[in-house]
């Protein structure tokens, strides 16, 4: 479940980014384009190295005793971000994937930016926002495969160990990738001189079946753990009322706070009760996904590569024998394209009975490989596409496991995505696994 925001956004820099966009959305959109733009160019992980997204953008990054954790600073030739090198390694690669955000907004180079920003003013929300988009960089879509439950808090802290990640990134990349219903959550703390500080939500992150989020913004009552978590590392657990109707387990660890702040940042995470959950709207059956279970209208999914004007492989094969005017037309249409603007565009085909078959352009040739075929930037773009088509028509849509054949990509991407691109703007999805083959096809005596 995405983020919600009651924020008064105040910041210039967020300002200026955003628009008329809602800013945590668009640092998320954007960060996660990025991240598929490296996993393209062949970025692996754990852990993953923030320095291929700074190559990505032909941003220098250089180690330098000068800076107490990292900057990014202006140069002739645009920016450069330096970073501190006695700092622990997973405290490094955050901070240059922090920095590596700020980039992202377009008056990066007014002046010299430092990770955490300063304690005055609004930056808190400019650093929120690089924060997120850090989380991404280090711990990328499918970098986690899929969980029934979560942890508790404390085995989560000594797992995120293994990847050499900041304890927030860790956080909000298995709250994702897990399907119980739960939400993760960042507060920051409110200081002055004349009282205690109070706690503040930065934002929330939820699980694929969360029924809320809590919302940007939210005051945290002084009855909460969060104020009990005064050390980074310090963990708590407790069940509260505050975030919904009822009572609800929360655990809380301290992370490290923005520049200036006496007190921890605060991350937590929220567990539902499995009769609350909201009904996943990505359902996988066995069958064929070209005998689509359900009498409602719907579009077929299928992968397909970027220079063969006929359907080859896989699904698409049986597709082209079962709708041969399908694959005509995609032919008509595929060689009407320049092939360096093939990846990323989808064909939709009308092949009756309240059915289309879409072809998606996200695989980069075809035929034996050392390197996945798959293109995940494209394939974004190619499920939106689907969404908006989707969401005009009527339909749910259809698919395989895209990217874990032939195409030798990672199905937790790619669900990871179509969360992202398809559930998230409410289409009903269904994926199809082949049912399962018989063991031992011999004779076999029971005794």
């Amino acid at each position: 479940m995405a983020p919600s925001s009651r924020i008064l956004w105040t910041n210039k820099s967020v300002l200026k980014f955003a628009g008329n966009s809602d800013p945590i959305g668009l640092i998320e959109e954007k960060a996660r384009q990025l991240v598929l733009l490296a996993r393209d160019a062949g970025w692996s992980g754990p852990p993953y190295n923030p320095l291929a997204i700074a190559d990505l953008l032909n941003i220098p990054v250089e180690a330098s005793g000068d800076v107490v954790d990292a900057r990014t600073i202006a140069t002739e030739r645009g920016v450069k971000i330096e970073f501190n090198p006695t700092r622990p390694r997973e405290r490094v690669r955050f901070s240059v994937a922090h920095e590596i955000a700020h980039t992202l907004f377009s008056d990066v180079a007014e002046q010299t930016r430092h990770r955490g920003g300063t304690a005055e003013s609004d930056d808190w929300q400019l650093e929120m926002l690089c924060n997120l988009a850090a989380a991404e960089f280090v711990m990328p879509a499918g970098s986690l495969p899929a969980t029934d439950q979560l942890p508790k808090i404390e085995e989560l802290m000594v797992d995120r160990r293994r990847f050499d990640v900041s304890a927030e990134a860790f956080l909000m990349r298995i709250v994702k990738a897990t399907t119980e219903p739960a939400l993760m959550f960042c507060a920051s703390p409110i200081e002055s001189q004349s009282k205690k500080p109070s706690y503040r939500v930065d934002y929330s992150v939820g699980s694929k079946s969360a029924p809320i989020v809590i919302t940007s913004g939210t005051d945290v009552p002084d009855s909460s753990i969060v104020y009990s978590c005064t050390a980074i590392g310090q963990t708590n657990r407790k069940t509260e009322d505050w975030i919904s109707k009822g009572n609800l387990p929360v655990e809380c660890v301290g992370i490290p706070a923005f520049a200036g702040a006496s007190y921890p940042r605060v991350a937590g995470i929220v567990r539902f009760r499995a009769q609350d959950a909201d009904p996943l709207a990505l359902h996988v059956v066995h069958g064929d996904v070209l005998k689509p279970v359900g009498t409602e209208p719907k579009v077929i999914c299928q992968l397909v590569n970027d220079q063969a004007r006929t359907w080859g492989g896989g699904v698409a094969r049986s597709a082209a024998v079962k709708y041969p005017n399908a694959q005509r037309q995609f032919s008509d249409w595929f060689v009407k394209l320049p092939r360096r603007a093939r990846l990323g565009e989808v064909h939709f085909a009308d092949v009756g009975n309240n059915t289309y078959i879409a072809s998606l352009i996200a695989q980069e040739g075809y035929g034996a490989s050392s390197t996945p075929r798959i293109r995940y930037a494209p394939l974004e773009r190619c499920f939106r596409a689907v969404a908006e088509f989707a969401a005009g028509h009527g339909l749910s849509v259809h698919l395989p496991r895209i990217g874990s054949g032939q195409s030798g990509g990672s199905w937790d991407t790619v669900e990871e995505i179509a969360q992202d691109t398809l559930i998230a703007k409410g289409v009903r999805v269904t994926v199809y696994d082949l049912p399962p083959k018989r063991q031992n096809n011999g004779a076999e005596l029971l005794i």
